[in-house]
Parts: C-alpha cells; structure tokens; sequence
C-alpha cells in the first residue's frame, strides 16, 4: 500500500470503556500511517480504558465526545470491539444514529470482534454479509444478516473481521476500502492512487 494514500481523511474511531485494546491501537496505527486523522470518539469526556482480554490495559484520552462528534465531519469510522464496550456502545442512541448516518451517506466502516453489535442495534445488518466474533453469528442473523466465519468479509462500504488474531487480514482490507473512498471523494491522497 502506498504510503500517505489517506492523507485528507477524518476517521472515527467509536468505543467505550473496556474496549480490546490491540482492535483500537493496531488499526489506528495503520490508519496513522496511511495519512488519516484518527479522532477518538467516545460517548463522556476524558479517558477511556483499553483492555488485554479480560485484563486491564492502557487509559486513552479521547478526542471528541460522541454528541460533539458529527457525521458529517468524517469519512469513515472505525468500531474496535471488546464484549464490554461493544454491549455497552449499542445501547447509546447517539452511537447507533451515528452509524447509521455514516452508512446512509455510503462511508466505509471497519468493525472487528463484539462491534457488530453496534451495527445490529442500529438497525442495519440487514440483507448486509459480515463477520464477527463467533457468539455474535446469531445476533447477527436474527437481524436478518448472512454471518460467515472468516478472517474479513467485506460487504460495499463495510469491512469486518473475527477477532485479535485477523487484524492482518482487517488492516488491509480497511485501508484499501477507505483508499477507495478517497479517491472516489477525491481526497488529497488520491493523487497517488491507483
């Protein structure tokens, strides 16, 4: 991937506290490296807390507040998982009217792990083929979505993955669905696209 093939792009990156850590940070640094501006969006002021697994990890301070945090201000989001955050984030109205504006305007969004729960509760899987963590593929389902066990499964301007172990494959898929983006936006970066 060609380096700074992001550059001009705002991307959210969703949580809570409790989130896995590894989903936020590898991404982010990916993300970082392409030329995009990461914001951390989280729904209180302050920190929020990362976690190894069950564990405890590193505090993050966030960036912007989710009912400070408009739609239309980025260009894709990114939902890293954690079971904690992501049972926490879907019951928060402004995180569900948040998605479903970014995927009613046709952004990219990226959602590993637990964070498909968002994409369920807010009303949007349906007809849509992803992938999650594996005690998701019911929920999936029954919100009318086709679940498939895969490392990453990209469905038009989603892209979503397992688990820890599938951030490779997550990492590359993200980063040329939102290099697509740019240069469909015509972004900065594109100039240097293919």
């Amino acid at each position: 991937m060609a380096e700074r093939q992001l550059t001009g792009m705002r991307v959210a990156i969703l949580v809570t506290d409790d989130f896995e850590q590894v989903e936020m940070t590898e991404p982010r640094r990916a993300l970082d490296e392409a030329g995009a501006q990461t914001v951390l969006v989280a729904p209180k002021a302050g920190h929020v807390q990362g976690m190894r697994h069950d564990e405890k990890a590193d505090t993050f301070p966030v960036d912007r507040t989710l009912d400070q945090a408009r739609p239309e201000d980025f260009d894709a989001v990114l939902l890293p998982g954690g079971a904690l955050n992501a049972d926490a984030l879907r019951v928060v109205p402004a995180a569900q009217a948040f998605v479903r504006a970014m995927d009613r305007a046709g952004k990219p969004i990226a959602a590993i792990c637990h964070a498909p729960w968002l994409l369920v509760s807010a009303g949007l899987v349906q007809g849509r083929t992803l992938t999650s963590y594996h005690t998701l593929q019911d929920d999936i389902r029954n919100a009318g979505g086709r679940w498939e066990d895969r490392a990453m499964v990209r469905d038009r301007n989603w892209v979503t993955s397992r688990q820890p172990n599938d951030l490779p494959a997550f990492n590359q898929a993200m980063l040329e669905l939102f290099a697509e983006h740019c240069a469909r936006a015509g972004m900065p970066g594109a100039a240097g696209r293919r």
